[in-house]
């Protein structure tokens, strides 16, 4: 199956709410699922993906947050069609990345504790309950569904965004741009995430 390209920040199909997947079209929804673990595996540390991520306007989304040997993962690898949020509880603050967004990482706070309703690929209602780390990665995917990412949940652009560290390609070297720092340092990228913010309000 093919590996599909990632869209990023600002493309505006990334704000676009998707549609609720059908099953009219069975053999085109698995081709769908399979192209989305393969992206997903191919992006080294990647444990989610939603398909609106790669063009794909459908309620779907993927995970494996057991590839994160940090954390704990009681389910492992699944798939999320037409998913909605039945309960949560507690709230916790903790970095987040996003293929979508690959220069920046963020503080966001989600729910310690979630209970979700969705559908299996056979088009069957399931239950999957998660918390900490897996929850976190359920509701962040779930997020681009609705169009919603991960800067649009920060309390502070000026101190909870910050840019990601990169390193040389092909050397393993970290290039000279010094300690990973907020992003509201940068005043120009500042006011273009605040813009795109206030616009979407």
């Amino acid at each position: 199956m093919p590996i599909l390209q990632v869209i990023e920040y600002p493309d505006p199909r990334l704000k676009q709410v998707s549609n609720p997947v059908s099953f009219a079209d069975e053999a085109n929804l698995e081709a769908v699922i399979q192209d989305l673990f393969d992206t997903m595996y191919d992006a080294p540390g990647c444990v989610g993906l939603a398909a609106p991520q790669v063009g794909i306007l459908q309620r779907i989304v993927v995970i494996d947050s057991s590839r994160n040997p940090k954390f704990e993962s009681r389910h492992g690898r699944v798939v999320l069609i037409n998913p909605s949020v039945e309960r949560q509880e507690g709230e916790v603050i903790a970095r987040e990345g996003c293929l979508s967004l690959p220069d920046l990482t963020a503080n966001v706070k989600r729910a310690q504790f979630i209970s979700v309703r969705f559908q299996n690929p056979e088009g069957i209602e399931k239950k999957i309950e998660a918390s900490d780390f897996e929850a976190r990665v359920i509701l962040h995917e779930m997020d681009h569904l609705d169009g919603i990412l991960f800067l649009d949940r920060v309390a502070s652009l000026k101190t909870d965004v910050f840019r990601r560290k990169r390193y040389a390609q092909n050397e393993g070297k970290k290039e000279g741009d010094g300690a990973r720092k907020p992003v509201g340092e940068d005043s120009l990228k500042m006011q273009e995430i605040e813009s795109e913010r206030s616009s979407n309000r």
